[in-house]
Formats: structure tokens, C-alpha cells, sequence
């Protein structure tokens, strides 16, 4: 709970008492945290007692991306979709379950949320931790058809962002760009309480969180840093991956670590999606004193030119991502040293 008070705080007393640090304050930004609550709640009824019914595997559909869609994704997403519409503060929706945006042009609500809403669901079916992904933008005040300028916007943009874990506890981890707090859901009150304040990256850092299975198949920058992080490093690295980028990325959070998705000769531009996954997840690690970036610039100054780009995502400490960073500029994009810049100690 709370350690600096007694007194229980709630999400809803926490967004309200802090509202006034929002740009563009009107009551609106808590209505809508309390609709992704709401659906959270949905979400984390079914997830917990999915092994019991019939909404475990494969729809026998594929998403846009190509990728099998589990029956609780199917469930995530509607019901994501239909808490933030019928809140009435949303006036578009974009899903990495579906091709394109979902508008509703009679809404009068000025903002959009992009979202991921069941992060990690290869790995529903066996037990693993998962997470919804969130960010919400606003439109410009113009009015009339929304733009692609307004849909598209960078990271840097955000207003808010946030990630729910469905895990042995629930959690809500949300900034609004005045840091980052985490809340804890009580299921005996269906109520999420505040228990880490001004959560921070811890100033060590010794886990890296890579699927190593594709390593043969990484650039070689991202090798040196791999080789580096095993061989030269005075202290020794954790190697720590669950799969799912909301779990990796909460424990790297806490213990202080890395999370990286690289791109390969297969998948220069790597998996995940820059505005579901990566954008968010970078304003929340920045706001945590952390670092998000592509290998070669910072996730969030990125212009996106599609809804469903990819990117690769190396995030966690900052110090830590900054040093990747140096390898992947030694080497270059496709692993040949680049002989202008001075390579140091690099491996």
C-alpha cells in the first residue's frame, strides 16, 4: 500500500487528487482511466478463470500482423473497444487486433487510445503472466474529420500511457508525464489501491531480457553488447525472459534491467509495434528514469507512418540502453564496423 500515509488511496482518489498536473484537466482523463479499469477488471475476471471454460486457444483467425488470435484476445479487445466508447471521451480507438482505427465521428470526446489489449497472449495457454497496453493521445481542437496528422502522432506526444499485469497480483502502472505509479488491484473491494509511488528505475543494473534463440540471426552490434554484457563486464549478468514484453519489462522496472526485441537479417525492423508496445512503454520508462530506443535514435521522437509499424525496443536503464547504443553505432545497421567513429573498449 501506500507507504507514505496510513491512509488507503485508491486509483480513482489518486487521478482525481493529481488531475490538476494533466494538461488540459476537465474530468475527462479520469473518466477515461476509469473505463480502461473497467474493462481491466473484465479482463483479469476471464484471465483468471480462463482454464475453466472455453475462451483458452486459437479462434482460427489471424490479425493483422499475420499472427494466430487467441479467443481471449478476441475478448480484450471488445471489450476495450466498447468500455472506451461508451465512456464517451474517445473519439477513435486503434488496436493491434484490427487493420485500421475504429472512429466514432458523433463523439465529442477529444481523445485517442491506442492500445495493445492482451500483450503476451502466446503465452495464455501456459499459465505466463500477460498485459494490456495503453496510450492515449488528444486531437487538436479544430473539430470536424480526424486527421492522419492527429492519429499519427509521435511518441513525444503522449498524455498518458500506462500497462495493466495479469499476474499473481493485478497491477495498473500508469504516468501522465509527472512520473509513474503502480496500483495494486484488492479483489475482495474490486478496487485498485495505490502501492508503488514514484516507481524509478533501481541505479544498478544487471538482467538482460533478449530471446537468444535467434541470436545467430542478430546484427552484430547487438552481439558485441551480448558479448560484452557475458565477458567483459566486471559484474555479471542475469539472464531473465519471460516472452511477454509487460512482464519483462515490470520486473526489469523493479530489479533494474534491459528488455530488448532486436531487429535480424530476417526482421530488420524487428516485431514489435511502435505505437502499442514500444511508445508506451518508452514514456513510461523515461518518466521512471529509464531509456527507450530503436538501436540508433529514442523511441519517442520516432514519426510513425503507419498504425502498424514496427521497430525494434531496446528499454530498461538508461546507462544501460545508452551503451547498446554505442555498439550499434560501432558496427552499424547491418553489423560492418563503421571506422569514422572511435570504438573505446567496445568488444
Amino acid at each position: 500500500m501506500d507507504s507514505s500515509s496510513n491512509r488507503v488511496t485508491t486509483l480513482e482518489q489518486f487521478v482525481i487528487q493529481n488531475e490538476q498536473n494533466f494538461p488540459y484537466a476537465t474530468g475527462q482523463f479520469s473518466k477515461i482511466i476509469r473505463d480502461i479499469v473497467l474493462a481491466s477488471r473484465l479482463i483479469n475476471r476471464e484471465v483468471n478463470k480462463a482454464g475453466l471454460v472455453d475462451i483458452l486457444g486459437l479462434t482460427g483467425d489471424t490479425n493483422i500482423q499475420g499472427e494466430k488470435v487467441m479467443k481471449l484476445d478476441i475478448f480484450a479487445n471488445e471489450h476495450m473497444i466498447d468500455a472506451l466508447f461508451k465512456g464517451r471521451m474517445v473519439c477513435a480507438v486503434g488496436s493491434e487486433e484490427n487493420d485500421d482505427f475504429i472512429i466514432r465521428p458523433d463523439s465529442e470526446g477529444k481523445y485517442i487510445v491506442l492500445m495493445d489489449p492482451l500483450d503476451g497472449s502466446s503465452n495464455i495457454d501456459v499459465n505466463v503472466s500477460i498485459g494490456t497496453i495503453f496510450s492515449i493521445y488528444r486531437r487538436n481542437d479544430a473539430g470536424g474529420e480526424l486527421t492522419k496528422a492527429e492519429l499519427l502522432q509521435s511518441g513525444a506526444k503522449q498524455l498518458a500511457a500506462g500497462y495493466v499485469l495479469y499476474g499473481s497480483s493485478t497491477m495498473l502502472v500508469y504516468t501522465t508525464g509527472n512520473g509513474v505509479n503502480g496500483f495494486t488491484l484488492d479483489p475482495s473491494i474490486g478496487e485498485f489501491l495505490l502501492s508503488h509511488r514514484d516507481m524509478r528505475f533501481p541505479a544498478s543494473c544487471d538482467t538482460y531480457s533478449v530471446n537468444e534463440g535467434h541470436y545467430r540471426n542478430f546484427f552484430e552490434g547487438t552481439k558485441a553488447y551480448l558479448r560484452h554484457i557475458k565477458s567483459v563486464s566486471e559484474v555479471p549478468y542475469k539472464s531473465r525472459y519471460i516472452g511477454s514484453l509487460v512482464a519483462d519489462f515490470h520486473r526489469n522496472l523493479l530489479k533494474g534491467g534491459i528488455f530488448m526485441y532486436p531487429g535480424t537479417h530476417q526482421n530488420p525492423s524487428g516485431k514489435l509495434r511502435l505505437t502499442f508496445e514500444a511508445n508506451p512503454m518508452a514514456f513510461i520508462a523515461e518518466q521512471a528514469g529509464g531509456y527507450a530506443s530503436n538501436g540508433r535514435e529514442r523511441i519517442l521522437d520516432i514519426q510513425p507512418d503507419g498504425l502498424h509499424e514496427r521497430t525494434p525496443l531496446f528499454i530498461g536503464n538508461k546507462e544501460e540502453v545508452l551503451l547498446l547504443e554505442n555498439f550499434i553505432r560501432k558496427y552499424g545497421k547491418y553489423g560492418r564496423p563503421v571506422p569514422t567513429l572511435e570504438s573505446g573498449n567496445l568488444s
